[in-house]
């Protein structure tokens, strides 16, 4: 039993790795952003920072719409496998990976587009919801320079997705890693003018980020073309995609949008709530919120990977290998948190020395107090991000949003308030309500995955 799981690990983490690195590095993308931002004053960082939020809400639900694309491509793949292992010569699984990528292009185009017009108007109506005059301005200007690179963001994100999808991603995290370099460098150039162009301030930050977005398409393009299992597959001619199939994206991604968009809401909420008990609280509670959302990334890399895979074995009628996959990931999830809650539990100021060394003492004792809630907490973030990427791997998206909206809203959030206020445990109960929302929604969506697999096995055992 152990060989089978140390050989399956390798397997999943031959993917797995690659995109927690790439999804890391992206982080380092936006940390590069906010660093220039702050350089220009706090005016520039309070309205940069605003206009940031704004695109990464609407990019995370356009990223969401693009996310089956690698399940269906892997499924598809998979087919067209075994029929060429049985000697058909012309298997139409092929035919079916190149429909799906042209369509996932034409959903990341009308995306893009709808997505950057909406940009555009959301930060006409700033004004009307109090922010300062001098801010709205500012943060006008800069979504106004980063619309246009939406549409490439999420070009990126298909092709990216049938790269996954394939099982070859290995040029995604070196574009990443140099688009981070060219991200500052473009920042600094465009920010003060250097090399005789304008001064363009924050607005050139946010001109950078979208000029990063349009190489980073174009790199991984170039390279998935010059990859002969993948050049075959891949076409920028959405004039041609299937209706049919640009639906089925549709209709799987929608609900994946959604979720996406209901857990930044959950979190958006309790930051809302820590900050009603004092700059302190808010401050402990932002550093550790961002100590989750880095490691959060190592879930999100075997997430896709393992639903990625779920999404082959259903394609070849391999139940036990669905089952496997799900106990591999969430073992490979259990030791990495292992590690990282030791290292909160052994050496607290020094994991939020980054965050809070220059702040108040009261605030890193508090965010000391959270790193101990959190030791444990990230082993149910990191469970339900799977338990989503699993049931993604079956192609039941809507059960984890409704899970999703179940565990976050309808017990995580009523625990955060429980917690805090009646039982007057401020931050602390805050994040003990974040534990519980978790938990729950990690049992529920292993929970569902475990029944539907059981479910389905009558019919894959009796399939011709």
């Amino acid at each position: 039993m152990l060989t089978t799981l140390l050989r399956d690990s390798r397997a999943l983490g031959a993917l797995a790795v690659p995109l927690v690195l790439t999804q890391l590095a992206q982080v380092a993308l936006t940390t590069t952003d906010t660093v220039m931002m702050g350089l220009l004053g706090t005016t520039e960082l309070a309205a940069g920072g605003l206009a940031i939020v704004i695109f990464n809400q609407i990019r995370t639900m356009g990223v969401g719409l693009c996310t089956s694309v690698g399940n269906q491509i892997a499924a598809a793949a998979a087919r067209a496998e075994q029929a060429e292992e049985a000697g058909v010569t012309d298997p139409g699984g092929h035919h079916e990976v190149r429909a799906i990528v042209r369509a996932s292009l034409a959903v990341a185009t009308l995306a893009g587009i709808a997505g950057g017009v909406l940009m555009v108007l959301i930060g006409q109506t700033l004004s009307w919801l109090g922010q300062d005059a001098a801010v709205v301005s500012l943060t006008r200007t800069m979504l106004c320079t980063l619309a246009p690179g939406l549409l490439p963001c999420l070009w990126f994100q298909a092709v990216r997705q049938f790269t996954v999808g394939m099982r070859r991603p290995q040029a995604l995290l070196r574009i990443t890693l140099a688009s981070v370099g060219v991200n500052a460098g473009l920042n600094w150039v465009l920010i003060h003018g250097t090399f005789g162009l304008p001064q363009l301030g924050l607005a050139g930050v946010g001109l950078a980020t979208s000029t990063v977005h349009l190489l980073s398409f174009l790199a991984l393009y170039l390279a998935a073309k010059k990859d002969s299992a993948l050049a075959p597959f891949l076409t920028l001619n959405i004039t041609r995609a299937d209706a049919a199939t640009v639906r089925r994206l549709v209709a799987l991604g929608i609900p994946i949008a959604a979720t996406y968009g209901s857990e930044a809401g959950f979190f958006s909420v309790t930051a809302l709530m820590a900050g009603s008990f004092g700059p302190d609280a808010l401050a402990a509670h932002t550093a550790v919120n961002q100590l989750v959302y880095i490691v959060f990334q190592v879930s999100v890399g075997l997430s896709h990977a393992a639903s990625v895979n779920v999404s082959r074995e259903m394609a070849l009628g391999n139940i036990d290998g669905a089952r496997r996959i799900r106990n591999t990931a969430l073992a490979c999830a259990a030791a990495v948190m292992t590690v990282v809650g030791a290292g909160y539990l052994a050496l607290p100021r020094l994991v939020l020395a980054p965050f809070l060394e220059a702040g108040s003492p009261g605030a890193l004792t508090l965010a000391t107090h959270l790193l101990v809630i959190t030791a444990f907490l990230q082993f149910f973030d990191c469970a339900q991000n799977i338990g989503v990427g699993l049931l993604r791997g079956l192609d039941d998206t809507r059960s984890g949003f409704r899970i999703t909206l179940v565990g976050y809203w309808a017990v995580g959030l009523p625990a955060t308030w429980l917690f805090a206020h009646v039982l007057r445990l401020d931050t602390v109960g805050i994040w003990l309500g974040l534990l519980t929302g978790l938990a729950v929604t990690a049992l529920l969506l292993l929970r569902r995955y475990h029944t539907t697999l059981a479910a389905r096995a009558p019919a894959l055992t009796t399939a011709p």
